[in-house]
């Protein structure tokens, strides 16, 4: 090879720039997360009838009160008649507690 087949790099040029100064300032960001799910669809609870349950003892069991059994008959009226025929085995809906 002669020295004339070589590529002339002699008006490259090269250097490293810095990019600092010209970044956006975050600085005053604050992070954080909220959702209003839980407000608007709270999960849903369910609870299996075990032998000699009432709708009652579960009320007292999810709310504190047994006489808030009717939120609970008629969350499951798909599957109730008569809340005083609860079977052991039922999957019932337990909906959030009512204010």
């Amino acid at each position: 090879m002669s020295n004339g087949n070589k590529p002339d790099f002699s008006n490259v040029q090269g250097g490293v720039r810095s990019t600092e100064s010209e970044r956006a300032d975050f600085g005053n960001v604050q992070g954080g997360v909220r959702s209003t799910e839980e407000i608007v669809n709270p999960p849903e609870q369910t609870y299996t009838v075990a032998k000699g349950d009432t709708l009652s003892a579960i009320a007292k069991q999810f709310y504190g009160k047994a006489s808030a059994w009717p939120q609970i008959f008629e969350a499951n009226r798909d599957q109730l008649d008569d809340p005083d025929r609860i079977k052991p085995g039922q999957v019932l809906k337990i909906p959030p507690a009512k204010d």
